[in-house]
């Protein structure tokens, strides 16, 4: 193989063989997507973190920590606050484990 300065080919490549690192990669993936959702929608609806605190019922630090990536205390209870109070439907779907193949 040929060398790369791609950091997602050398994390892929690193976690191959390791499906612990693998499940931690995922579970940091999906955090930061749920964050990114979380920023994005409070964005699109033109409010701040504090005026989604309000409306959510919490303080504005709350609503930092839940756009964070790193964070990993998402719960459905609030993802289902944040989505009624920007008249916005929650949806969860599960797709399949894609199984790699070894050629």
């Amino acid at each position: 193989m040929a060398k790369t300065s791609d950091a997602l080919k050398i994390i892929e490549k690193m976690n191959r063989n390791n499906p612990e690192l693998q499940e931690m990669v995922a579970e940091s993936a999906i955090n930061a997507e749920v964050a990114q959702l979380i920023y994005e929608a409070r964005t699109k609806a033109g409010l701040t973190q504090k005026q989604l605190a309000d409306l959510i019922g919490t303080k504005q630090p709350v609503v930092a920590r839940l756009e964070d990536a790193d964070y990993e205390g998402h719960s459905l209870a609030m993802l289902q606050r944040i989505a009624r109070a920007l008249n916005q439907r929650l949806e969860i779907h599960l797709t399949p484990i894609k199984q790699e193949q070894h050629v």
